[in-house]
């Protein structure tokens, strides 16, 4: 005869619980011992929850000798790392040692190999990928950087910003102007493996500049398009700036680079202060992250056959930033340092 599950082991209203707390495997152990106890046969049991008589032995069994603790169905420990603990955390270290100064390995594959010999650790290529992903790393393309910076200028220039930002009548503001192109370069996109994609491309060189300033704490954006920069240009710039900016704030300081226009001594500055970047340190300048944002999402992939359609293109995406001020203040907003 069939052993009956004791009930003494749990309470009707104890399984319950473990049912409604339980995984889908712990659920069904203890509904079917919930009704082995209320008198349900084991045939119609056995039917209904598509189980076999064998495993309905066993789940009695680990309740009458353990309770719902016998029941609980726990999650497998897996297979163990191919990579123990303390080398993964030596092969961290070496990678964040080498990511400044040592030249650099020539792929991800190569960097495998390396370790495979050094570590003496047999393991695939993607056992060593998860793991790098898991301590937080990506592939990135390094950014261009000039090697002739000064950097005590930069430091003063940065102290002279966070004095001037601590000015309750002071408003900083960034200028800068970019370029961009009907067929610029293409960037990277999803597309199905094993597929082509294209992007269209003439040869034409369609080409437009933008001359643009922001103040990073009120969001608020200006921009013109022109064919190229000067002296002119820029003090067309700066006259329509001042008509269309309303400044909040008694000073208004301009920061901006160190380019032959932007220091012509007839220019006629209207409510800014000029504060000139640091040689070589276009990264203090805060609108050049706007202009990366604006290009990701309104000039990649794209092609424009003429003038008149980039232009039309950069109207879109110039007014986008006009009429997002609050995301183009969290775009811009000062990185603490």
């Amino acid at each position: 005869m069939l052993a009956q599950p004791n009930p003494e082991n749990a309470s009707l209203a104890e399984l319950n619980a473990a049912i409604r707390a339980g995984s889908y495997e712990t659920q069904r152990r203890c509904v079917a011992i919930l009704m082995l106890i209320t008198g349900s046969p084991r045939e119609q049991l056995c039917r209904a929850m598509e189980v076999c008589h064998s495993a309905l032995r066993k789940w009695v069994r680990a309740f009458n000798l353990r309770g719902i603790d016998g029941l609980v169905v726990k999650k497998r420990p897996g297979a163990p790392r191919k990579i123990p603990a303390r080398k993964a955390q030596l092969i961290v270290e070496e990678l964040k040692e080498r990511q400044d100064g040592a030249e650099p390995f020539a792929s991800a594959k190569a960097f495998h190999g390396y370790v495979s010999a050094k570590y003496q650790i047999e393991c695939s290529y993607q056992t060593l990928l998860r793991l790098l992903h898991e301590k937080g790393f990506v592939l990135k393309v390094p950014q261009p950087w000039p090697d002739r910076q000064d950097e005590a200028a930069r430091e003063a220039f940065r102290e002279r910003l966070r004095v001037l930002s601590a000015e309750a009548d002071c408003d900083i503001w960034y200028t800068d102007e970019t370029g961009v192109e009907g067929e610029p370069r293409p960037r990277r996109r999803l597309a199905l493996k094993g597929s082509r994609p294209r992007s269209v491309k003439n040869g034409d060189h369609v080409r437009l500049s933008i001359l643009g300033v922001v103040c990073p704490r009120t969001g608020e954006f200006f921009a013109i398009e022109a064919s190229h920069c000067d002296t002119e240009v820029f003090q067309v710039f700066l006259d329509e700036a001042a008509r269309a900016i309303t400044p909040t704030r008694k000073r208004n300081i301009l920061v901006l680079d160190n380019a032959s226009w932007h220091k012509g001594k007839k220019l006629k500055w209207h409510c800014f202060e000029p504060l000139y970047l640091p040689p070589y340190s276009p990264d203090l300048n805060l609108i050049e992250r706007l202009w990366l944002t604006m290009k990701a999402a309104w000039f990649a992939n794209i092609h424009c056959k003429d003038q008149e359609a980039l232009t039309k293109r950069a109207d879109q995406a110039l007014c986008d930033l006009i009429d997002n001020p609050e995301r183009v203040a969290q775009t811009t907003a000062p990185i603490a340092t």
